[in-house]
């Protein structure tokens, strides 16, 4: 057990990427990585894929790859996920115990960057989204613990949108 608290931290690992392909590998990874706590701030989605049962498979490997795992999705927009992924709102009745979606307050929508954060380790980050331009980061705390607080305040800013079932019971 002392062994892996001596072990050294691995170092900041940073990726830039300016495709949406290198995009997408670049979420592939980041859904790979340990982690306990997916937080995501798109303002629509549509630029995740989540209608592909491709990407919809890799959340659900993710959620699965352990009991205390989460996903929590913030967004300005909620009409792309309920018009057009289907297969993420089975996920989200299979999983309503550990997917929550909320949606932002008008005071908020102005923003347009997009970012993806997994605990405070990792994230993945495109400053605007009509880009594909962005970064993908591994390992690096310091970063990652701020885009996990400014998710928290994203979040505190929202409220719940979209439920499991038609009547949000």
């Amino acid at each position: 057990m002392s062994e892996a608290r001596d072990a050294p931290a691995m170092p900041p690992e940073y990726q830039l990427f300016e495709s949406e392909a290198d995009f997408q590998a670049g979420v592939d990874r980041l859904l790979e990585q340990p982690g306990r706590e997916l937080r995501v701030f798109d303002p629509d989605l549509a630029g995740l894929r989540l209608a592909s049962a491709a990407r919809v498979a890799r959340i659900e490997r993710f959620l699965q790859a352990s009991r205390t795992r989460r996903l929590y999705l913030a967004v300005h927009d909620t009409d792309y996920l309920t018009k057009y992924c289907p297969r993420m709102l089975q996920l989200l009745k299979r999983y309503s115990h550990v997917i929550q979606v909320q949606r932002t307050h008008e005071e908020i929508r102005e923003l347009r960057d997009a970012f993806l954060v997994l605990d405070t380790a990792h994230f993945l980050r495109r400053p605007e989204t009509r880009y594909w331009r962005g970064v993908i980061c591994l390992n690096d705390h310091n970063e990652a613990y701020a885009m996990r607080a400014r998710f928290l305040e994203i979040w505190a800013a929202s409220y719940p949108a979209v439920s499991a079932t038609t009547l949000g019971l």
